[in-house]
């Protein structure tokens, strides 16, 4: 394979959680002259390592991976910064005659580095504060079930206590006239400077995804998921409502340090709700078109898309 062939060309590897993403980006990092980057809403941040499942030292060792721990968890990010930061990225990578792999589970990241953003009307503070105080009087799960009459498509993608994001689709909404989802999709699809392949991993068999949910929630217990949460509430200044915090795992183990659940129910809660985080990474894959499906659960998975991927390297671009 030369180095030609193999320019200004991109893999995206998509998929819900415990998918084996992280399998497939190492296998075709240990074939290909590839950098890794993470296409992830959590692991951006510093000292969530337990509950984001984020590579490990030795697996940072091997191959250079990117957006990992560049904020602190009292920050935000959002998906326009990390469009900014992968093109970024992309191009430095192929300067350097190397492949970016993408891989990761926010499919918002993906849609928005390949469709780019929408224009959104600003935030309307009067109608926030009126949402707000809807919602402290009726539950959040109430004003996502509002957004579900207007919005399906976009409320499908959203947990019923995603205040932000409720908040916002039903702001959208009311100032435009328009759902959220009409808009991003009208919006223009800007051309990317490189060609991709999209290798979407999903499964043929829901209940063994679940299993494997449910054994990689319990390892990350046995790991101190709740330990590494309570060290970094010593160290930083966090609250519930932070997007940080609001992440599956850490979110219920919340809960637990203050004193509004027990461990022995923390399981079940995490899994339960990495398994709901499944379901909508699964809604948003469903509806994504140009990209090539893999069952996870097959045995030679990792072979199958290095295979699809050499093929897509050797050939020259734009064919």
């Amino acid at each position: 394979m030369n180095a030609e062939a193999r320019r200004l060309k991109a893999v995206f590897v998509l998929g819900p959680t415990a998918s084996g993403k992280t399998h497939v980006a190492l296998d075709l990092a240990r074939r290909f002259p590839v950098e890794i980057v993470s296409v992830d809403s959590a692991q951006v941040y510093r000292g969530m390592d337990v509950g984001t499942a984020k590579p490990t030292a030795e697996e940072r060792a091997s191959v250079p991976h990117h957006l990992l721990d560049i904020l602190d968890p009292t920050d935000a990010y959002s998906a326009g910064r990390f469009r900014e930061d992968a093109l970024r990225l992309i191009g430095e990578i192929h300067a350097r005659g190397k492949v970016p792999v993408l891989a990761g589970g926010t499919m918002l990241y993906f849609r928005t580095l390949t469709q780019g953003l929408a224009e959104l009307p600003p935030a309307q503070p009067a109608l926030r504060t009126a949402l707000d105080r809807r919602a402290a009087a009726e539950g959040w799960p109430a004003l996502h079930a509002e957004l579900a009459k207007v919005d399906p498509v976009t409320a499908a993608r959203f947990e019923p206590t995603d205040a932000q994001r409720i908040q916002r689709a039903l702001e959208v909404y009311r100032v435009t006239g328009r759902t959220l989802a009409s808009l991003l999709r009208d919006t223009a699809i800007p051309a990317l400077a490189f060609d991709s392949v999209r290798i979407v991993l999903e499964p043929s068999d829901r209940a063994v995804l679940h299993e494997r949910i449910a054994r990689r929630f319990h390892a990350m217990l046995a790991a101190g998921l709740v330990e590494e949460l309570a060290a970094l509430r010593e160290r930083y200044v966090l609250h519930a409502d932070l997007p940080s915090m609001r992440s599956v795992g850490y979110r219920q183990a919340w809960q637990v340090l203050d004193g509004l659940g027990d461990r022995e129910g923390l399981a079940d809660k995490g899994i339960a709700a990495t398994r709901q985080l499944a379901k909508r990474q699964l809604t948003w894959l469903r509806s994504m078109e140009g990209v090539e499906r893999y069952d996870c659960l097959r045995p030679d998975l990792a072979e199958s898309v290095a295979a699809r991927v050499e093929g897509f390297l050797s050939r020259p671009r734009g064919t």
